[in-house]
């Protein structure tokens, strides 16, 4: 049972210290030499032979996104890690290793020692762990008991934070369980009989069809799933051929005759009543000779496949209102019309400068909608080259030009069915392609590149871009009616020159975090510098902000060059106290003097001088006029 409520990290905290954790250790207390782990391995053969299929398996759901799959022993010592290269690396660099201990006694707070303390299936993400080190992973952890209740190991999924999912934790759970019924009955006495019941169980309780055939396109044997993904009876099914399934079943039996397997081809396969697309895998099975005598078919509902990889990788909208920073009255009342508009199915589009947060703008929208659980695709019409944003958009079929997949490949209309396709910069789309964007929008239907089948997708659009498309219509580069067909919702988020008052906010938040990213220490900044700061025009608006301060938090300096080239350089330091008396007064004139526009008369009177007195201080510390 998966506890609700978070008070066990409390729990596991108080513990964790008491243990003697300190949150700044960079490793585990006890990390096994190879010879010690080799011995460890030989012991617990049961646990890792049972678990080793679905540990694949399990790794199969999250193979192209940033997760590892990570089995202990019943102390939290890492049997085994599963990975791309990457994720291995940086698992490596926190020392999340075969051989190390993820005990709470040795590692503190975490997915895989807390659930071994607890007893069942839990979380625990980013600041959560007690060690620093720890706090950029999400964790899901799950006991493994035998068939005596013991807990005898822990199955998890360790990702980068920003992936943390509640279905990774059902998945890791299910698993678990999965594992501990394999080990309950390898104790029993009629092991082969119950295998072959646990096997025929496992096979029809999979969301996939897998049926066999031999060489000749004769159907063997089906589990209940395939009659339902197919649409075919039992009876129906065991008198269909191999040939009346797949319209390309010659090159299946001969790149299965060579040998080879089919990995997760989208593949067209002829159903019951119609034709559609399915995930497909199929395997030799090897006779005497090494020569194959039958073929096992792994058929998967695409749409649904596609569901669940954009929970996992990444395709789905993080951000939300309540994390948009800004008090600005104006900027409050953009956020409030975001929220009004978000269950529609209109489209929207956001203008605004670069870096103005228009992406943040539609994840937030997608998380206040009704399609918050479900898919959000971004595609950035101007990072792609013209020639290949058609096949991203649209997807195409195998063989439609040189260098395409030979199984083809899903568009982002496809990927995002049912949720929102987020087109930024869409001011650079290829005129010629504008045309057919405007016709998916309004028919709901997507077809391939060098396709004839017409998909029907549910899509909602937003759209973005920083040019005026208004201007970009009369000059004759964006099309007039693909232009009112996006500006149905218009949102335009404000440059940050227009919201000062929100700079400082802004910086606090910046500060906060990239110290924290960069394991460095926050610091304060005097007031005479953010006065600076919001004085200042911010060309590159929200993300220069974010770029000043990941520098002064690296340099421990206050760069002042972009903002008042006549202010020497700060150091941290030296706060504004330890400035001298004229330092101060110039600084101020300068930027009385820019607020007023280089009236003097108006300076004069905000600084509480005469005239003459102010034109003897410009000339003094030699500032130019505005």
């Amino acid at each position: 049972m998966v506890k609700k409520d978070r008070d066990f990290i409390l729990e596991s905290n108080r513990r964790s210290l008491a243990y003697g954790i300190n949150p700044n250790q960079k490793k585990s207390k006890r990390i096994l030499s190879q010879k010690e782990l080799n011995s460890l391995i030989t012991k617990n053969h049961t646990l890792i032979s049972v678990s080793e299929p679905f540990i694949n398996q399990l790794y199969s759901f999250v193979r192209d996104s940033e997760f590892l799959v990570i089995l202990t022993d019943r102390e939290g010592c890492i049997l085994n890690i599963t990975g791309n290269e990457d994720m291995l690396q940086k698992a490596h660099e926190t020392w999340l290793v075969p051989g190390a201990y993820m005990s709470e006694e040795d590692a503190g707070t975490n997915g895989m020692g807390t659930s071994l303390k607890e007893g069942y299936p839990l979380q625990v993400t980013g600041e959560e762990h007690l060690l620093r080190i720890l706090q950029n992973w999400t964790c899901s952890g799950a006991p493994i008991r035998d068939n005596q209740g013991s807990i005898i190991g822990c199955i998890d999924l360790t990702g980068s934070m920003e992936l943390v999912n509640s279905h990774t934790l059902g998945m890791v759970a299910a698993a678990a369980s999965a594992i501990e019924y394999m080990i309950r009955h390898i104790h029993c006495s009629d092991l082969h009989e119950r295998m072959e019941r646990y096997l025929d169980t496992i096979i029809n309780s999979l969301p996939s069809g897998i049926f066999t055939v031999d060489m000749e396109g004769k159907v063997v044997l089906a589990n209940e799933y395939t009659y339902r993904i197919l649409g075919y009876s039992r009876e129906e099914f065991n008198s269909v051929t191999g040939m009346e399934l797949f319209p390309n079943w010659k090159d299946i039996v001969q790149r299965i005759g060579n040998g080879e397997s089919i990995y997760q081809e989208d593949v067209y396969i002829n159903l019951a009543t119609n034709k559609n697309e399915v995930n497909l895998s199929a395997y030799p099975v090897m006779g005497e000779g090494d020569a194959p005598y039958e073929i096992v078919f792994v058929v998967k509902d695409v749409k649904k496949m596609r569901k669940l990889a954009n929970k996992v990788t990444g395709s789905r909208a993080v951000y939300t209102f309540d994390k948009v920073i800004g008090e600005d009255p104006d900027f409050r009342r953009i956020i409030d019309f975001a929220k009004k508009v978000a269950d529609s199915k209109s489209t929207v589009l956001i203008m605004g400068e670069s870096g103005t947060g228009k992406e943040i703008f539609a994840q937030s929208i997608q998380n206040e909608s009704d399609r918050k659980n479900e898919p959000f695709v971004a595609l950035n019409c101007g990072a792609i080259p013209k020639n290949l944003i058609e096949s991203e958009l649209f997807g195409y079929v195998g063989g439609a030009f040189t260098g395409a997949k030979t199984e083809g490949q899903p568009g982002k209309f496809e990927i995002a069915d049912g949720g929102t396709l987020f087109l930024d910069e869409i001011g650079e789309m290829p005129y010629e392609l504008q045309t057919r964007l405007l016709r998916v929008i309004e028919e709901g239907n997507v077809r391939r590149v060098g396709g004839s089948i017409e998909i029907p997708v549910d899509v909602r659009i937003i759209a973005a871009t920083n040019k005026n498309l208004r201007e970009e219509v009369d000059r004759g580069n964006f099309r007039k009616d693909l232009y009112y067909r996006l500006n149905v919702l218009p949102l335009r988020l404000p440059p940050l020159r227009e919201r000062p008052g929100d700079i400082p906010l802004l910086f606090d938040f910046f500060m906060m975090r990239k110290s924290r990213s960069l394991s460095k220490k926050a610091v304060d900044v005097p007031d005479y510098y953010m006065e600076m700061l919001q004085d200042y025009d911010w060309p590159g608006n929200i993300r220069e902000l974010e770029n000043l301060v990941e520098l002064i938090i690296n340099t421990e300096s206050l760069p002042t060059d972009s903002f008042e080239r006549r202010i020497p350089t700060a150091s941290i330091a030296k706060e504004a106290e330890d400035l001298t008396l004229e330092d101060m007064e110039s600084y101020h004139i300068r930027r009385i003097l820019k607020k007023y526009e280089g009236n003097i008369t108006l300076a004069a009177k905000k600084l509480g001088i005469g005239r003459n007195t102010l034109y003897r201080k410009i000339e003094k510390y030699e500032i130019e006029a505005p």
